[in-house]
């Protein structure tokens, strides 16, 4: 029965029209059914109060209505509430359920069956399920639940056609026998067995729609709908005897750290040397110089050069060093776009075939460390890319102060690519043991920072909630349309960024600003990091573009210690302008500006530290270095043992309240 809440203010819905609602949880596949559904012909809007957005579209004289992935129905998040609110005003609920998670997605399927709307279950991914040795008694299940349930595998359109044919077979299922006599004693004062089932969960915007206390059933009836799901997959599924595929064996390798460790390092290098070594090689050497500095900036300058002077204020700040026409769009299609399409392509590979949660569940306990969970991998791994582009990508992560630290972690201690290779150009000529010495500092910085805000910030890591889908082999076509798509969004919301920075920085050259600022940091970068003036020059080139900072020092003779001085000061030195400008587009004003600042005293007082310890213990060669090496690692382990007693006695401390 169909309460009065239904979707209101959707487009498109002729009064009358049945309302099939396609419901599941995430990662079913219920994408791919709502559009052999209703083809081309999709509405999408958002719902009412909300900025997440529904599509809807014809079936027939029908609606079909997608909803968003979701465990359960209720009100603990927005996709929920929303999923809530469509589904008991369903006609019929069409449930796609995994069949290689039948526990986890039939505990949904028996809470819209005790709901009492009329079901059909699409029991989907079942040539996954066979590869794992899986066998589901598929007229048993329908059985036990009570409604039609097909089997189907909907990236190969079967079982599509049985699912349109039993929609007018759907009915309501067998609920929990407990449930009805609390339901009954509701239905008179609700009118829906759906609501009335909800308030008995203890759903308080249900009960307040109709002027009840929520009621305090909800753990009473989970736990029966746990043990009635567990006792129908225990008697309609079968694991067959040498079933784990190899995919399977290898999914499971992936998460243990005896295994994953090393199949991580070797993916990570192999992302490396397409992406560090032939994209920000040889595709940037051809798209940025060939291309864009050989050919299209000369064009460009003569092109612009007909109307307007070059040496003019005009003439610099349209196709000057860091012109809007020259510079940025050299930097964002010359350089950057093809790196963000590198990561983009291999973020997509290790989404689409099940990888990428299982890093992060690997990582997971490490991260909690520094104030993250294992999806903070994400971004610090696109980091090593474009730190503008992980930036963004933070949004993904659960809560604002995984956000923040995040965000704060990239700026100060994650180098780019194009960073990279100029860094690991210098560092090949001067040995292993000042690489290394390199590699610990910005490493202690990164987990000293993180240990530090883990302990201050109110609150705590969220838990790590992740669904560990098959493991399969990527389709190419979804490959590709996700980076595609990707790839557009950050250049659509990027490129005004970068010309904007580059509109200041020009403005800054014409006006004299950028020479004052570089005689302003010359006494701090001679003083303090026992630099050459020069060096300064280098700093606020930095500022521009992070690996201009860093090219700008190989110009300089500078001794081995000073290059590592200046290599760490350049790396944990601010980001480049296009990642300050979404840092303050990200964050609040007063954070940004914050965050932007302590990244100017984290680099020089490091660079500082590092250079005054090499004065030290510079004098006993290598020995001297390990000794710097031990200094940072002792200091950091200090500071994690620090803020672990910290936390504890924060804990104990609430606790005896």
């Amino acid at each position: 029965m169909a309460h009065c809440h239904g979707p209101i203010g959707l487009k498109n819905i002729p009064a009358g029209a049945k309302k099939i609602v396609l419901a599941g949880n995430p990662n079913t596949g219920k994408s791919v059914f709502f559009n052999h559904f209703t083809g081309m012909y999709v509405d999408v809007s958002n719902y009412p109060g909300t900025t997440l957005e529904i599509s809807h579209g014809r079936f027939g004289e029908d609606v079909i209505i997608d909803t968003p992935g979701v465990y359960g129905i209720s009100s603990f998040n927005d996709e929920e509430s929303i999923a809530r609110d469509i589904i008991l005003s369903a006609d019929v609920v069409v449930n796609v359920v995994d069949a290689v998670h039948l526990e986890r997605d039939l505990f949904l399927t028996q809470q819209v069956i005790d709901a009492g709307i009329p079901v059909v279950v699409a029991l989907n991914m079942m040539d996954e399920a066979e590869k794992q040795g899986l066998k589901i008694d598929v007229d048993l299940l329908g059985d036990l639940l009570g409604v039609p349930v097909v089997p189907t595998v909907a990236v190969k359109k079967k079982g599509i056609d049985d699912i349109k044919n039993q929609i007018a077979s759907a009915r309501a299922g067998n609920m929990i026998k407990e449930l009805k006599p609390m339901l009954d004693r509701l239905l008179n004062r609700v009118g829906s067995q759906g609501e009335a089932l909800l308030v008995l969960e203890g759903d308080q915007v249900v009960a307040g729609r109709h002027g009840l206390q929520p009621g305090n059933c909800r753990e009473e009836i989970y736990l029966k709908r746990r043990e009635r799901v567990n006792d129908i997959v225990r008697h309609v599924l079968k694991e067959s005897a040498g079933g784990s595929s190899f995919g399977s064996l290898l999914g499971r390798w992936m998460i243990k750290p005896l295994t994953g460790i090393p199949i991580l390092a070797v993916a990570l290098y192999a992302m490396y040397q397409v992406i560090g070594v032939f994209i920000a090689g040889t595709v940037v050497g051809l798209t940025e110089e060939t291309i864009m500095l050989e050919k299209y900036e000369p064009a460009v300058r003569g092109l612009v050069g007909l109307v307007i002077p070059g040496e003019s204020t005009l003439g610099t700040i349209l196709t000057g060093e860091f012109g809007l026409l020259t510079m940025t769009v050299t930097y964002v299609l010359g350089l950057l776009m093809p790196l963000v399409i590198g990561f983009y392509f291999f973020l997509s590979l290790f989404e689409d075939s099940g990888y990428l949660p299982r890093i992060a569940t690997l990582v997971d306990r490490l991260l909690t460390g520094i104030g993250l969970n294992g999806r903070g991998v994400i971004p610090l791994i696109l980091g090593f890319g474009c730190v503008t582009m992980a930036t963004i990508t933070t949004r993904l992560l659960n809560t604002d102060r995984e956000r923040r630290i995040a965000i704060l972690l990239l700026g100060l201690t994650i180098p780019c690519s194009a960073q990279m290779g100029v860094i690991a150009g210098m560092l090949a000529g001067l040995g292993g043991w000042y690489a290394a010495l390199y590699a610990l500092v910005i490493f202690t910085v990164l987990v000293i920072t993180g240990t530090v805000l883990n302990t201050i910030l109110p609150g705590k890591s969220s838990d790590l909630l992740i669904d560990l889908p098959p493991l399969r082999l990527p389709r190419l076509d979804n490959v590709l349309k996700k980076t595609g798509t990707k790839s557009y969004n950050f250049l659509k919301e990027a490129f005004p960024l970068f010309a904007l920075g580059a509109l200041i920085i020009s403005v800054f050259q014409v006006t004299g600003v950028l020479e004052f600022l570089q005689n302003l940091l010359a006494p701090l970068t001679v003083g303090w990091l026992k630099l050459p003036k020069e060096a300064a020059t280098a700093f606020i080139m930095g500022i521009v573009r992070r690996d201009f900072g860093a090219a700008g020092l190989t110009d300089m003779a500078l001794a081995p210690d000073q290059t590592v001085a200046a290599l760490i000061t350049i790396t944990l030195f601010v980001p480049c302008i296009a990642s300050i400008l979404i840092l303050f587009k990200e964050r609040s004003k007063k954070e940004a500006a914050l965050i932007w600042a302590s990244s100017w005293v984290a680099a020089f007082l490091i660079g500082g530290i590092v250079s005054r310890l090499y004065g030290a213990f510079g004098g006993d060669g290598d020995r001297g270095i390990l000794r710097i090496i031990l200094t940072f690692t002792g200091v950091a382990a200090a500071t994690i043992l620090a803020c672990r007693l910290a936390r504890r006695g924060k804990a104990e401390g609430w606790q005896s309240r």
